[in-house]
């Protein structure tokens, strides 16, 4: 029987940001489209319902949010993450990137620090540098392969005066770690000594391999969940970011109280139908498909495992969960730009740049493996004729 996801969908068809010039540049539109963190499947059929059925209703107007929405999200981390969320904790947000702005602008002033773990999610950046704030770096510690947190680092940093708040990235991007309990709870515990704020993006939550389990930081006891943001949605696990929502759940009664002055005085509290229709389909009826691409993925994961492995001067970070994988390119002895000229004009790759995650990202690249079997193999193919050329 035919994979579904086998099917090669043709995402020019619409104005997708992974295959537009935007991304990929004028002279790009040939590369192998493996930037931008989406996936190349169609979303699950009970979303696809969802939304033909409130497209057939065919009035648009204003809409309050479904009554079956907040149900569907918290019955899905209940029993996907056993996390039981009070549902008056949870806010509607725009976008997770909306809601790590309004923390940093509400509960941080002009020059005081956020530390971030790099390397990590670029948008991280470009969010403090607007804000004003001042970004204290925590790098993580590669070793062996593996990367681990540099808790005398962070219980440094938490130190000074000026540190306000953490972003934490969980699980994070780029480099496909998935916290575990213990991690999390010393991160917490050093963050709450220094009355330092966790805001934690946690748009990968689903996305984990066997053996690796996703733990909300704030499911890790009250305490934590008092001194915890915690940036929730659909978009990653179900591929629906053009069509959903966000969600931030914070527990403390005066935090919440003014995420939601400022969530209305910016009027970015209003519903989307389509979204409220998808975000409740997915979450309610979404879970058979998510195993199935979860699946998929991990034999993709083993596509560039048994491929990098016959690259002597290339190595895997092995990912314990996400959909991209972070590749050390290092050994080729090539400059970031180099390396970008590399595997664009050589390998025939469009992935995102290792620096773009900070200078602990140079001489990487991250991949997005939420493609077809076919289209990967294809691209790996590409990747060891090209090195095997230069070397």
């Amino acid at each position: 029987m035919t994979n579904p996801l086998d099917q090669d969908i043709n995402r020019r068809e619409v104005p997708a940001l992974k295959v537009h010039r935007m991304v990929l540049g004028a002279d790009g539109m040939g590369l192998f489209p493996a930037g931008v963190a989406d996936m190349d499947f169609k979303a699950p059929q009970p979303v696809l319902t969802a939304l033909q059925k409130r497209l057939d209703h065919a009035v648009f107007g204003y809409e309050a949010m479904p009554d079956e929405l907040m149900p569907a999200l918290t019955g899905w981390l209940a029993t996907r993450h056993d996390w039981d969320v009070d549902a008056s904790h949870i806010l509607r947000s725009p976008n997770i990137l909306n809601t790590l702005a309004i923390a940093a602008s509400i509960f941080t002033k002009a020059g005081e620090g956020v530390i971030v773990q790099p390397p990590v999610f670029f948008d991280f950046y470009d969010i403090l540098k607007e804000n004003n704030r001042v970004l204290l770096s925590n790098p993580l510690i590669l070793k062996d392969g593996r990367y681990t947190m540099d808790f005398d680092g962070l219980e440094q940093l938490a130190s000074d005066a000026k540190a306000k708040m953490i972003y934490l990235c969980n699980p994070h991007n780029p480099i496909g770690r998935v916290w575990t309990r213990a991690e999390l709870a010393k991160l917490g515990d050093i963050c709450a000594r220094h009355n330092v704020l966790v805001v934690s993006d946690e748009i990968h939550g689903d996305i984990t391999f066997e053996g690796h389990d996703y733990t909300p930081f704030a499911s890790l006891g009250p305490d934590y969940a008092q001194n915890a943001i915690t940036c929730l949605s659909p978009a990653k696990s179900f591929n629906i970011a053009a069509c959903c929502s966000a969600f931030t759940v914070i527990s403390d009664d005066a935090r919440r109280n003014a995420f939601q002055v400022e969530n209305s005085r910016l009027t970015v509290n209003k519903n989307n139908a389509f979204a409220s229709a998808a975000m409740t389909a997915a979450y309610s009826e979404g879970g058979p498909w998510l195993d199935d691409v979860l699946s998929y993925l991990a034999g993709n994961v083993a596509l560039v495992r048994d491929q990098i492995a016959t690259l002597p001067d290339v190595e895997m970070i092995e990912p314990e969960g996400t959909f991209l994988m972070w590749l050390d390119f290092r050994k080729l002895g090539l400059t970031p730009d180099e390396l970008t000229k590399f595997l664009r004009t050589r390998a025939g790759w469009a992935v995102t740049r290792g620096q773009a995650f900070g200078v602990e990202g140079e001489g990487f690249a991250r991949l997005n493996i939420a493609c077809t079997k076919a289209k990967l193999t294809s691209a790996l193919q590409q990747l060891s004729a090209a090195i095997t050329q230069i070397l």
